[in-house]
C-alpha cells in the first residue's frame, strides 16, 4: 500500500519508514502538520498514520480537515499513553483506529493490515499524468484517452497497483498472463515497450530496474 506517515519525531519517522518499506509498503513521511495535510489531500495514499502531537496543525485537526474535504482515507492515529481525551477526540474527528505510544512495530503493522482489509480496491489509479480507471477500463494521459489492448491495460494496472514496488519479469508474467502461459519473460519487455510507446512522453513513469524488472513511482 501507499502509506502516509505524519510524525514530527524524525528519528522515529525515519525508522518506521525504513521498516515499513522493508515490509513492502510505499511510504512517504511528513514531519509537520501543514505538509502532512497537503500530502494527505492529494488522494494518492491508501492509508495514513498520523501522530496527534505534530507541530503547525495537530493530528486531530488534520484528520478533521481531511474528512471535511471528503477524503475517506483510513487513518490510524498515534497517541500518548495518558492522552485519553486525544484518543476520543481523534476517533470523533474521523480517525479509524488509534495506537498508543510506545508501541511494538509488529502491532503497528497488524493495525495497518486490519485497516487495509476494510479498503475496497481502488478503481482509479494515477501516477503523474497517467490515470487508469479499472471500472471503465479507460486510460488517460493528461486527460486525453488512449487506446490499449487488454494485455497492455492489465500490465499497466498491475504496475500502478504495485507503485513503489519493483516487480520482476516473472511476477509480472504470472499476474498479467495465465500461469499456464509459458513464453519467456522477454514478452514482458515487449509489452512494456508497447505501453511506453502508447503513453508517449508519459511513458517515463515506467522505470526499468536493470536485471530485475520494472517499477512505477520508485
Amino acid at each position: 500500500m501507499r502509506l502516509l506517515l505524519i510524525e514530527d519525531d524524525r528519528r522515529l519517522a525515519d525508522l518506521l519508514t525504513a521498516r515499513l518499506r522493508r515490509s513492502g509498503h510505499d511510504v512517504t513521511a511528513a514531519y509537520d502538520g501543514p505538509s502532512g495535510l497537503e500530502l494527505g489531500s492529494s488522494s494518492e495514499f491508501d492509508l495514513a498514520v498520523i501522530d496527534v502531537m505534530v507541530p503547525g496543525i495537530n493530528g486531530i485537526e488534520i484528520t478533521s480537515e481531511l474528512r471535511a474535504r471528503g477524503l475517506g482515507i483510513p487513518i490510524l492515529m498515534l497517541t500518548a499513553r495518558d492522552a485519553i481525551g486525544d484518543r476520543v477526540r481523534g476517533l470523533r474527528s474521523g480517525a479509524d483506529d488509534y495506537l498508543v505510544k510506545p508501541f511494538a512495530f509488529d502491532e503497528l503493522v497488524a493495525r495497518i493490515e486490519a485497516l487495509a482489509r476494510r479498503i475496497e480496491p481502488r478503481t482509479v489509479l494515477a501516477r503523474g499524468p497517467v490515470s487508469l480507471d479499472a471500472a471503465s477500463r479507460r486510460v488517460t494521459v493528461d486527460g486525453r484517452e488512449i487506446s490499449l489492448t487488454a494485455t497492455e491495460f492489465d500490465l499497466l494496472e498491475c504496475l500502478l497497483r504495485n507503485a513503489g514496488r519493483v516487480m520482476t519479469r516473472s511476477q509480472l508474467k504470472e499476474q498479467v498472463w495465465d500461469f499456464g502461459f509459458d513464453a519467456q519473460t522477454k514478452v514482458v519487455d515487449l509489452y512494456v515497450h508497447y505501453l511506453r510507446k502508447k503513453l508517449g512522453p508519459a511513458g517515463h513513469v515506467i522505470q526499468t530496474v536493470r536485471g530485475v524488472g520494472y517499477v512505477v513511482g520508485r
